[in-house]
């Protein structure tokens, strides 16, 4: 079935007290989407976000990003003031999250929250932790002694807490009690209101795309808890690490850091770990893209300790026999391939095999170097395109920084040389509804036609990404027309 929809985090939006959460404008979003005839919202991961305040970096797989849990809410249920609200510092920028104030700020009136709750008789809330309890209670106990450890990494604790001896467990569950119990109720409140969200948004006809990471952080919940899943020595530090091969983007390539998956082990546990993270996801989600999905083929592994990628190597994944067993116990699962990047044979293979559709982005389709199989004519139905993602230029600030022998591909291949500046990005919008592409995606920024300022992330650097807010009103009612007439003309809107 032809359909569209529209990428745009929930930070990105134009809520109260600092940050897009679950606020009334996540639900005026919805209604938007609606209007313009969409079936699909894509969102970015959810997870509580480190270092960096990427939601590539989370400290669980499992849990919930404070942030985005909705103060006005918590007003409303006589948890919290107005007035206190407004007094906290979340940053005078409404077009940009400050991640170091709303650090300060968030979790004192969470706090404040919590001791106002009463907690301890509240029968949903003991439903919720014991429901959870398989991720929900070494989570909470990590993110209590990590305070109680002035935010260091869990390789810095000490070694009774950092190995999970059983005495050390006991003793920070009794000595941490409020602080975990704390932990725990700032995810009740982010799953009772995501679910309230998510609800609301498919009993309009529209289903949420989710993101998860193949990896995940090292300074995280998952792998102090679960060391066995990781490529560790003894120490528990890691024996390699994640990365991508020195390419034209960089010539040391990419160190991202993140500790490896032992794959021989996950497959002697039949892929339980994987089969429950992605069996949570669908619950989180209508549909999950999978980041970097050529690592389930190949990964690149480098050693713990180089400083750059380049003396890395490729490793064997687990390949299709992760989501034949994926298949076996959960069925049917929608899910979409990020197979971007340089694509091997055997990468080819595992994702035609896997039935995902996988992804084009037109951004990388115009490059005069080399024949590209990003270019609209080379599509099969089962694919989802985008006229970019959260790692791109917005389509806009990308074509004005065309080197002149791709821009001359663009002409040659669209005919749009007397397209005005301000209208330009629509030329590639409709170049991708227009697709065969069974599923089209378009960044908000792009049907606003901003230019980079609106970027979400710029890879490899670090202290403006992630950043970026629309501002109220920004979306137009005559934009919604307009975006509903392209969908109609494209056979994608919704009945």
């Amino acid at each position: 079935m032809r359909a569209s929809g529209i990428l745009l985090p929930v930070s990105s939006l134009p809520s109260p007290y600092g940050i897009g959460c679950f606020s009334k404008e996540a639900y005026d979003f919805i209604d938007m989407l609606v209007e313009a005839g969409q079936r699909y919202w894509q969102i970015l991961p959810l997870g509580p976000t480190g270092y960096g305040d990427s939601p590539y970096q989370s400290f669980s797989t499992y849990a919930g990003n404070p942030y985005l849990i909705d103060l006005v809410q918590l007003t409303e249920a006589g948890l919290l003031t107005k007035k206190e609200c407004q007094q906290a510092d979340f940053g005078d920028d409404e077009e940009a999250v400050d991640y170091g104030k709303l650090y300060e700020s968030r979790y004192q009136l969470l706090r404040k929250a919590y001791e106002r709750s009463h907690v301890e008789s509240d029968e949903d809330f003991q439903k919720f932790c014991m429901e959870e309890a398989y991720w929900l209670k070494d989570y909470a106990l990590f993110m209590a002694v990590k305070k109680r450890f002035e935010d260091v990494c869990w390789t810095e604790w000490p070694e009774d807490i950092r190995l999970r001896y059983g005495y050390a467990l006991d003793y920070y569950r009794k000595e941490l009690y409020f602080e975990i119990e704390f932990q725990e109720y700032i995810q009740f409140l982010f799953s009772c209101q995501w679910k309230k969200l998510k609800a609301y948004a498919n009993e309009a006809g529209i289903q949420i795309i989710g993101d998860i990471p193949i990896y995940v952080a090292f300074d995280s919940s998952d792998v102090w808890a679960h060391p066995e899943l990781f490529q560790l020595d003894e120490n528990r530090m890691p024996k390699a690490v994640a990365g991508c091969p020195p390419d034209g983007f960089s010539a040391t390539g990419q160190l991202w850091g993140n500790p490896l998956y032992d794959w021989d082990y996950h497959e002697k546990t039949e892929y339980q770990w994987w089969i429950g993270r992605i069996g949570y996801c669908t619950k989180l989600y209508d549909v999950v893209r999978i980041d970097h999905f050529r690592g389930f083929d190949q990964y690149f592994s480098v050693s713990y300790g180089d400083e750059t990628a380049e003396h890395g190597h490729w490793e064997q994944g687990p390949g299709m026999k992760l989501f034949r067993k994926l298949k076996e116990c959960a069925g049917e699962v929608s899910i979409i391939a990020e197979d971007l990047g340089f694509l091997t044979d055997s990468v080819i293979q595992m994702v035609e095999d896997s039935g995902f559709p996988g992804m084009k982005v037109l951004e990388f389709a115009f490059d005069s170097r080399e024949e590209s199989n990003y270019l609209p004519h080379t599509y099969t139905k089962n694919c989802v395109v985008y006229t970019g993602t959260h790692d791109n230029e917005t389509i806009a600030g990308w074509y004005q920084h065309l080197p002149k022998e791709d821009l001359q591909l663009v002409w040659d291949y669209m005919d749009n040389r007397d397209m005005t500046p301000d209208r330009i990005h629509w030329s590639f919008i409709r170049l991708a509804m227009l697709s065969v592409a069974d599923t089209c995606i378009i960044p908000l920024q792009d049907y606003l036609g901003l230019g980079n300022e609106a970027r979400i992330n710029t890879p490899s650097t670090l202290g403006n990404n992630w950043k970026w807010r629309m501002k109220k009103r920004m979306v137009s009612r005559k934009l919604l027309k307009e975006i509903q007439r392209l969908t109609a003309v494209s056979g994608r809107k919704t009945i």
